[in-house]
């Protein structure tokens, strides 16, 4: 709604907290939320020199109308805040700051069931909010792919507790605001980590493609062609003396292990990448937590 901007912008600067710059975070430096790469944009296209955040910029009027007009052009207007329902905007809102407005829109998109799932909020998806029979239940599902998403992040061990009560805490304030009351106050997450940024780019992936796996075992990997290049040197000679016997016999069992293995591995990968594949497209579905108290 076209009045919720200055109404949410006080939420997001609770759950981001001030400055920070941890070696986990894959967003960096970041001041109330906003990430050094972002900011040297803005002030590129503003023709201002740049310059590092640091946390002495809190607080100042130069840097509280920057961050301000950054939210506004960044995310909230990326996600169309203006246009969409009580509840559901400051939802948007908070999910396109922590993981980027089309994969917040990405998951909104399947949770309305919707075919065309790009990650790009047009009318055809205002369309869908507004024939939505159930604004708080489209809430609801909408973090729950959101969490769905981060549970799969190599960042979660790291994140994932602060993660977890943000997501929970906005869920709470949304599904009041959609219903017309005022809700719990946010909550501090930034105190455990939950400023992080969380990029479908982290979702963990296999080290090895399953296919570079099957080539691995069925020949072309060099472990296996040192393997089978030392089996066919030998084979000649194997049944001429026991020791070279027993060498032989152990390298062909060598090779079996190792193609057996690479195949293992191969079916392995390719189970995690359809999974991490899933979490990124917003199909994998978390239970998200009760919220903290008021």
């Amino acid at each position: 709604m076209r009045e919720s901007f200055p109404k949410s912008m006080p939420v997001i600067l609770v759950y981001e907290g001030g400055w920070s710059n941890h070696k986990r975070d894959p967003g960096g430096v970041t001041l109330e939320g906003i990430i050094q790469r972002v900011y040297d944009g803005f002030r590129d296209k503003k023709g201002r020199p740049r310059h590092k955040l640091v946390p002495e910029m809190r607080g100042t009027p130069e840097w509280i109308a920057e961050r301000n007009e950054i939210y506004r052009l960044q995310y909230w207007d990326a996600v169309r805040g203006d246009e969409l329902p009580a509840g559901l905007d400051l939802v948007m809102f908070d999910s396109g700051v922590n993981s980027g407005p089309p994969r917040a829109i990405m998951w909104l998109q399947r949770a309305l069931r919707m075919n065309d799932c790009d990650g790009h909020l047009g009318q055809a998806t205002l369309a869908a909010i507004n024939n939505h029979p159930d604004h708080d239940a489209l809430i609801a599902e909408l973090l729950s792919r959101r969490l769905g998403m981060l549970q799969h992040l190599d960042t979660w061990e790291d994140f994932g507790r602060g993660w977890s009560k943000r997501i929970a805490n906005v869920k709470q304030i949304g599904q009041a605001w959609a219903m017309g009351s005022v809700g719990p106050q946010p909550v501090a997450a930034h105190q455990e980590r939950g400023d992080a940024k969380a990029y479908a780019s982290d979702v963990a992936q296999p080290a090895v493609d399953a296919n570079d796996a099957v080539k691995a075992g069925v020949g072309g990997g060099s472990v296996v062609a040192v393997l089978e290049s030392a089996r066919d040197t030998i084979a000649p000679a194997a049944y001429t003396s026991e020791i070279i016997t027993k060498v032989y016999t152990a390298i062909v069992i060598l090779c079996l292990v190792a193609s057996l293995g690479a195949l293992v591995y191969s079916f392995w990968s390719s189970f995690k990448s359809k999974k991490a594949n899933r979490a990124i497209d917003g199909d994998v579905l978390a239970d998200v937590p009760a919220g903290a108290p008021a």
